[in-house]
């Protein structure tokens, strides 16, 4: 009797351990998937931003919106071209790229970071490129 009991048990546990493989394998497919998903958005995202699309925008706040959520419970009357010029340094684009990017010099794109330091209240002495990667 014994032997039929563990020999019974044996059976579920090997069953039990192929139908938790399968799941396994199904998540790491999902996972696999989602990653292709979220890098092909990014990278979809990077054109928009590159080609200064007006969807820009709303992309970006789908793809972060806890960021977007952040930036406006610090500063909620930032101008959309404020708010813009976030996104491009939270896409790590240097000062140079913005400018190219969005149509206008290097320096208006300086003095719109400055602006943004003084209406976020970030001091001179920290990397607005690391602020923003922290927000």
């Amino acid at each position: 009797m014994t032997y039929f009991y563990y020999r019974n048990k044996s059976r579920k546990f090997q069953q039990e351990v192929s139908l938790n493989k399968e799941k396994l394998e199904h998540k790491s497919t999902e996972i696999v998937e989602l990653k292709q998903k979220v890098s092909a958005s990014y990278n979809d995202l990077i054109e928009l931003a590159k080609k200064n699309d007006p969807l820009f925008t709303s992309f970006f706040i789908e793809l972060y919106p806890d960021f977007y959520k952040k930036l406006k419970r610090i500063q909620p009357d930032l101008t959309l071209v404020e708010k813009k010029v976030c996104f491009y340094i939270k896409l790590k684009f240097t000062t140079k790229e913005i400018a190219e990017y969005t149509f206008v010099s290097i320096k208006a794109i300086q003095n719109r970071k400055n602006r943004l330091r003084k209406r976020l209240s970030i001091t001179n002495e920290v990397d607005i490129y690391e602020w923003m990667d922290r927000l």
